[in-house]
């Protein structure tokens, strides 16, 4: 079968043929605004915006970093300001480290000074009374101290404890004088429970509760506070400060033990010290005890008005050892704490200037065995009711 037309009854090579096509799409017509319509003044329509294309994230793949609209880059952030030391920071954690400081060093004196049950109650006791009282014993015991130390000390070799010095520490509440009293070691007093004897026999039989409970009862005057120092602890004492100054106004030299202080202002160490407090047999002594406490209170007043000046306060080279000493030189009772202590100390610095009225005593004779009655009365008296000692009874 052939076909006709053009290509004389032959079918054309398909190579030259065309793919039919498929059905053609409708296209809405689009009629052009008539002129002067409110379609024409509109404009043309709007075109579409063109959507980018998202394409899909590949797993494990990190896109690159996008930057945000508008082209901007993100400013990195500030680093912190760093704080300037200012004069009033520096001053305030100076301020902030010395009363850090001054805290620790209180904990420490307060739990680590010596303490004793001293003042116990007991049936009988003197009623408390106007002021405060203080019993300071300074005892002879010798322990603790070796052989070396016993013979630069030049304490003997006298067995047990016992006490070369008793003193009460008067403290009124108001504004009148504060009295340093020195009872004299001889005194003859009853001590409970042994009878009659020597003062400081009461030390020796009982310890620190006996001699309080024998100078409460003698007196009439409650204790409320007990302080005690031992032979190696004052020297100690003495010399972790560098001495202390003392203006000897003659030659003391103690026939008994061969120690020799000489005359003039001087700086005495701990031995000198331990020895011009206790010397007693020496020309410069011709009222042996009465001497010998009037000594003792004066280097009280000169070792209290050195240790509360500024040059020893602010002296790192002498509060320091002075701190280390304090603990293992000082024996309290078991209620008194530091600030009392510092009370005490406050009240005695004045003893060298004149602040302090000191004396011992009344006796009846230059033995200092037996008390003035009557004088002992009135200087009591006076204690009990924070009143002025008259002159009448002060002996020095």
């Amino acid at each position: 079968m052939t076909y006709g037309g053009h290509y004389g009854g032959q079918q054309p090579p398909g190579g030259n043929r065309r793919p039919p096509r498929g059905p053609r799409e409708h296209q809405s017509a689009q009629m052009l605004p008539v002129p002067g319509s409110d379609r024409a003044r509109q404009g043309p329509p709007p075109r579409p915006r063109h959507q980018p294309t998202r394409v899909a994230p590949v797993p494990g793949h990190q896109p690159p970093h996008q930057p945000p609209p508008g082209g901007e880059r993100p400013r990195p952030p500030r680093p912190p300001r760093r704080r300037r030391w200012t004069f009033g920071r520096v001053l305030m954690a100076l301020v902030l480290v010395f009363v850090l400081f001054i805290g620790a060093v209180w904990l420490y004196l307060e739990f680590s000074i010596n303490r004793i049950d001293a003042l116990p109650d007991y049936e009988g006791r003197p009623a408390a009374a106007s002021g405060t009282n203080w019993l300071i014993v300074g005892s002879d015991s010798r322990a603790g101290l070796d052989a070396d130390q016993q013979a630069q000390l030049v304490t003997g070799d006298t067995g047990g404890q016992r006490t070369d010095t008793i003193m009460i520490a008067h403290i009124p509440d108001n504004d009148t004088a504060p009295t340093l009293l020195s009872l004299p070691r001889d005194s003859q007093v009853e001590i409970p429970g042994h009878g009659t004897n020597k003062i400081n026999a009461a030390f020796s039989f009982g310890g620190a509760p006996l001699l309080a409970q024998t100078v409460e009862q003698a007196t009439g005057l409650r204790i409320d506070h007990y302080a005690e120092i031992g032979f190696g602890g004052f020297a100690n004492l003495v010399d972790a400060m560098g001495g202390v100054e003392m203006d000897i106004p003659a030659e003391m030299r103690d026939t008994k033990t061969g120690i020799v202080i000489p005359a003039g202002k001087q700086t005495l160490d701990g031995a000198q010290a331990l020895g011009f407090v206790r010397m007693r047999y020496s020309s410069a002594t011709p009222r042996s005890d009465l001497d010998r406490v009037a000594n003792q209170r004066q280097f009280i007043g000169a070792m209290a008005s050195q240790m509360a000046s500024p040059s020893t306060l602010l002296n790192p080279f002498d509060v320091f050892p002075l701190l280390a000493e304090a603990p293992d030189a000082l024996t309290m009772d078991t209620g008194d704490h530091l600030h009392n202590l510092l009370g005490l100390a406050w009240a005695m610095r004045g003893i060298s200037g004149g602040g302090v009225v000191t004396t011992t005593m009344p006796t009846t004779d230059s033995s200092a065995q037996y008390w003035d009655e009557e004088k002992s009365q009135v200087l009591f008296d006076a204690f009990r009711n924070d009143t002025p000692v008259p002159d009448s009874v002060i002996v020095n």
